[in-house]
């Protein structure tokens, strides 16, 4: 009987010090795939606005789109790894596509974004970051409907 004892308090041991361990490896930041990627996403998403709009409208929501989408990438850089690509190294696009399909692409891959931002962040410290991550990317693609919709009437 003395030995069921010994055999439950060590266990009893063992498996709370697994728990401390688990608990603590979690607050650790490690990669995050997910966040890998909305960075590349919103790389992608960057390249297609950038179009160097001469009619002014269309340019300075082009612009404020691009200004949102770097303010989400820092988030994310500070919220999870960098993966150490900058933000005009050299992206393939389709180049086939008219400007305002390349808002409608822009405008996908935000909503891509989004959605690999919104999962489960398992690091208390990262979410605000996270957050605001979202609300950029939510701001861009909100401005990206604006140009898209100014950009018919030019």
């Amino acid at each position: 009987m003395r030995k069921i004892r010994l055999m439950l308090v060590l266990g009893c041991m063992i498996s709370s010090a697994g728990l401390v361990t688990t608990a603590q490896a979690q607050e650790v930041p490690g990669p995050h795939p997910a966040y890998l990627h909305a960075l590349s996403d919103l790389r992608a998403a960057r390249h297609y606005l950038n179009d160097n709009w001469a009619w002014a409208p269309v340019k300075h929501d082009d612009n404020a789109a691009i200004r949102e989408i770097d303010a989400a990438i820092n988030e994310i850089k500070h919220a999870a790894i960098d993966d150490g690509k900058g933000l005009n190294d050299p992206f393939p696009i389709d180049t086939r596509l008219s400007p305002h399909d390349r808002f409608r692409k822009a405008n996908e891959l935000l909503w891509k974004a989004h959605n690999d931002l919104s999962r489960a962040e398992d690091v208390p410290q990262a979410r605000g970051l996270r957050d605001r991550a979202i609300m950029h990317v939510d701001q861009a693609h909100q401005i990206v409907d604006n140009a898209e919709r100014t950009a018919r009437w030019e």
